[in-house]
């Protein structure tokens, strides 16, 4: 691994609004590139926006080839950073949850959600593969939201050799009043402090967890908001980095991963990927 900068953007992203979704990725990741960031990791779903409804099916689109994978190839190569960004994905005539990477040099790889939460379920088909990517300073893996609950996950990326893991969210909380969105997002950090701090403590790792911030709309009669968010962990467990804002607006987060702490990390005494039995373990993978 080497130092990258690395940007983490909160945002909203309204459903099936894709024109406009698009442009604030374009504008955020210049916002991005401004600070030197090397590579730009947007929220779930974040140019389709997350829904739980049928409508999804209409704005899915192939990844890559699609037109909005089409047009984050062309950003990542006119701002020289690599792009992650979120698309309810149309394959083999079945919708996935997708988190996808380009770069400079075009597509990269993509990763679909293997846990789906609460009404996913009746809308995206699981993922299950776990790929990492060489992006060159860094080897990347990618959870998505409820992902980060299962600690298998993050165990797996990190045995096939991830070095930054990148989270991304739309985790609902539900209706929202502005009086209430300081509590909102101060659960959200708090959730990201401690579950980055044992995701990255366990496994050597970066964690870099964002979320989708506002309001999304009403679906299946229910009004859905998302409430920000922003924590990068490092290596050791450690708080790097987390966002300022305590109300659901943009923001992007901004900050150096040092190769250095990867090293120590992996150095330390007792390191968990060094100790770990997996020829103990086998009631982890039987069914119930």
């Amino acid at each position: 691994m080497q130092d990258i900068r690395i940007a983490a953007v909160q945002m909203n992203a309204a459903c099936g609004r894709i024109e406009a979704n698009l442009a604030r990725h374009e504008a955020l990741a210049r916002l991005a590139a401004r600070r030197g960031a090397e590579l730009v990791c947007f929220p779930e779903l974040s140019v389709t926006g997350h829904y739980a409804d049928k409508a999804v099916w209409a704005h899915s689109e192939p990844v890559p080839g699609g037109p909005s994978c089409r047009r984050l190839e062309a950003l990542a190569k006119n701002l020289g950073v690599v792009i992650s960004a979120g698309v309810a994905e149309r394959r083999n005539n079945l919708c996935y949850n997708t988190q996808f990477l380009v770069g400079p040099g075009g597509f990269i790889g993509k990763f679909s959600k293997a846990h789906m939460s609460r009404d996913e379920y009746f809308y995206f088909r699981a993922g299950g593969a776990f790929p990492v990517f060489d992006i060159g300073r860094c080897v990347v893996g990618i959870q998505i939201c409820h992902d980060i609950a299962l600690p298998e996950v993050t165990r797996i990326l990190a045995l096939n050799g991830a070095e930054v893991v990148l989270a991304p969210h739309a985790s609902r909380c539900g209706p929202t009043k502005a009086r209430e969105e300081p509590d909102r997002v101060r659960r959200q950090i708090t959730f990201f402090r401690n579950v980055g701090w044992a995701r990255s403590n366990d496994n050597g790792v970066f964690m870099v967890m964002n979320n989708q911030a506002g309001d999304a709309g009403k679906h299946l009669g229910l009004d859905i908001a998302h409430g920000g968010g922003m924590v990068v962990t490092g290596p050791d467990g450690e708080v790097l980095a987390k966002s300022r804002s305590r109300t659901f607006r943009e923001e992007v987060l901004t900050v150096t991963l040092e190769a250095q702490r990867f090293d120590a990390a992996h150095t330390r005494a007792c390191h968990n990927l060094q100790t770990r039995r997996p020829e103990i373990y086998g009631r982890l993978v039987e069914a119930d």
